[in-house]
């Protein structure tokens, strides 16, 4: 017995989006386009008449907007829901709530720097990995409770870090469901840790939105990274959407590379870059890398090398993940030392930071 095609609804305003869509996934056999809405309006009763698996969602529509229709489905009615976003500021804004609310995942319609051909195999992709996703989670994508998040500081003062390596470095990767597994790591991390650098698989323009979001929540500042820019302390760079983020290190510190270049495991940024830039058996060992939920296998490449050469790895667990993908084959080649729940990688991050001033604490002792 065959399996039954993924049925999709198509909710969009724009008649020629509908059918650019639709025309595209009418090419894959796994693929049923049972309807398509203009509206949200039209949505609903579609979606009572049909029972589509997935949707794909518009934000900005008349009479009711997206994110409104969004926060009524999944109260009432939890499927996946692919935003399809435009690449404006004000599409960026909506497209990151649209994730808080607990959208699967979002894109960049077509225009500006990408064409449906583009566009297409991404789609689909989602849809095939979002049918499988469970929705009864919540939009944080976590098994576990909300915890409060500590209020930023009106002005943050310059980190104090006495002791530790200047060469130590936390690494974080993630895909589909990581804008809110980052925000519920970052958000509880201190704000003296050592410096971060992340790549989260997101279009251009959004990931200048979302380290906006970040900078008000944390307790050091978040910021979109910028080529040649010096990591330190206290801050945590995120790289540019359609860019590959890599780390130097420089006589005393770290600078970023901001670069184009083929994508790697279809994705610019790539998490596998990242994390192989830092596997230099002199950094390494100061390294600590984490691949969070996402799906395909990008990540796990470069993490099983800085394993290998002396780093602290981990990987979130499937319970807590949106797609168990990358973390899944992080852990199954080797390359995570150890799996966690969403909820408890802020602390071990912190855990192993603190040890690692410890350790050269006892270290300082030893040599005077």
């Amino acid at each position: 017995m065959s399996k039954r095609p993924i049925r999709v609804l198509i909710v969009d305003d724009s008649a020629v989006v509908r059918k650019l869509v639709s025309d595209a996934l009418k090419g894959d056999p796994e693929i049923e386009v049972v309807g398509t809405a203009v509206d949200p309006y039209a949505a609903k009763d579609k979606i009572q008449a049909l029972n589509p698996d997935v949707l794909t969602l518009d934000l900005e529509m008349p009479r009711m907007d997206g994110l409104t229709f969004l926060k009524i489905l999944m109260a009432q009615r939890p499927l996946p829901v692919i935003i399809m976003s435009s690449l404006t500021q004000r599409g960026s804004d909506y497209a990151l709530e649209a994730l808080r609310l607990g959208a699967f995942d979002v894109l960049a319609k077509p225009g500006g720097p990408y064409s449906f051909g583009d566009l297409g195999p991404q789609l689909i992709a989602r849809i095939k990995a979002s049918a499988g996703a469970r929705m009864t989670r919540g939009a944080a994508a976590s098994a576990a409770p909300a915890r409060p998040v500590a209020p930023r500081p009106a002005e943050r003062p310059a980190p104090v870090r006495r002791g530790g390596s200047p060469r130590d470095l936390i690494l974080l990767g993630a895909s589909t469901g990581g804008t809110e597994a980052l925000r519920e790591v970052l958000t509880h991390l201190p704000g003296n840790l050592p410096p971060i650098a992340i790549v989260q698989h997101i279009p251009p323009v959004f990931s200048r939105t979302f380290a906006d979001r970040l900078n008000e929540l944390c307790q050091f500042e978040v910021r979109e990274a910028v080529d040649g820019d010096r990591l330190q302390p206290g801050l945590a760079l995120v790289a540019p959407g359609n860019f590959h983020l890599m780390v130097q290190w420089q006589a005393d510190h770290y600078r970023v590379r901001v670069t184009t270049g083929p994508a790697v495991w279809h994705q610019r940024p790539a998490v596998d870059l990242l994390f192989k830039s830092a596997a230099d058996p002199a950094i390494a060992p100061h390294v600590i890398a984490g691949v969070l939920t996402g799906m395909g296998r990008d990540g796990a490449e470069g993490l099983l090398r800085l394993r290998e050469r002396g780093a602290a790895t981990f990987s979130q667990d499937e319970a807590s993940s949106v797609v168990y993908g990358m973390p899944k084959v992080a852990w199954e080649c080797g390359a995570s030392q150890r799996q966690l729940r969403l909820d408890l990688v802020a602390d071990h991050i912190s855990r192993h930071c603190a040890s690692q001033l410890s350790g050269s604490a006892h270290l300082a002792s030893a040599s005077s």
